[in-house]
């Protein structure tokens, strides 16, 4: 009897080994975030009101970043809770500088997560918040640069203290994004214009960019004597317009895409 029952208990721990073995191994892959200011941040354009701008640093801090794969798929213009089973998250809080590398660099990489899911990762949230450390240290954006009209150069450098939160669907762009395959390597793009903070001189006037956008005259103009302006939203509340300020407030929460897609923002 004893005999029987040994054969019995390694035949049980063969079976259960040979369904360990032949069960199929879990699908992963690497699921790039990435940070995106665009040709306008690395190439520098010419606003709406015809000052050239470029830009020595765009610093951008990024937190609670998480890729979703969203059934169905998310309307940013709904403006509801992602209904997702996968969801991935990149932990940590992450500054980066959008104006890092030269007029053609990539897309910066905020960071990956090498045990991802495969699927489609068609929606994104991330929260723009201050950052704790560092040359953005107290803001959660800085844009630090020069512009130039008619001989005049303004240095400037414009923080942002207001946090943001997004929450996006698929990528818009000339290809696809965020899907992932086994052992392979999908990215996902946070995507931010510029060109609605300053217009876009390329861009009609009348178009609705240029008109929702304060340009940069309104910043020029309170320009102290040595050419130069470093301030944040609590000082331009001060020193613009009530209409610049309220035009500036509203325009920033538009600045978070995916690609040319919409985001819903808080």
């Amino acid at each position: 009897m004893k005999k029987l029952f040994r054969i019995l208990v390694i035949l049980a721990l063969f079976a259960s080994g040979m369904l360990v073995a032949c069960a199929p191994a879990a699908k992963k892959g690497t699921l790039q975030f990435n940070a995106n200011g665009e040709d306008f941040v690395r190439q520098g354009f010419v606003s709406k009101d015809g000052w050239a701008i470029t830009f020595d640093h765009v610093y951008i801090t990024l937190a609670d970043i998480t890729a979703y794969q969203s059934d169905p798929p998310y309307d940013p213009h709904a403006g509801s809770e992602v209904q997702a089973k996968v969801k991935v998250g990149l932990d940590g809080t992450h500054t980066v500088d959008l104006a890092e590398g030269g007029e053609n660099a990539p897309p910066i990489l905020v960071g990956e997560v090498k045990d991802a899911a495969v699927g489609h990762y068609n929606a994104i949230h991330w929260k723009m918040v201050r950052a704790t450390s560092g040359p953005a240290s107290g803001y959660s954006l800085v844009i630090v640069g020069q512009a130039e009209k008619e001989g005049q150069t303004v240095n400037f450098a414009i923080e942002v203290e207001q946090e943001y939160e997004y929450t996006c669907g698929e990528y818009v762009g000339d290809e696809r994004k965020g899907i992932l395959q086994k052992d392979g390597t999908a990215d996902l793009e946070t995507t931010f214009h510029f060109d609605h903070l300053f217009g876009d001189a390329e861009t009609p006037l009348d178009d609705e960019l240029n008109v929702g956008a304060p340009g940069f005259e309104p910043f020029a103009g309170i320009v102290g004597g040595a050419g130069g302006l470093r301030v944040d939203l609590s000082g331009l509340q001060a020193e613009l317009s009530a209409g610049d300020y309220r035009m500036l407030v509203d325009i920033l929460p538009t600045l978070g895409h995916v690609g040319e897609g919409h985001c819903h923002c808080e």
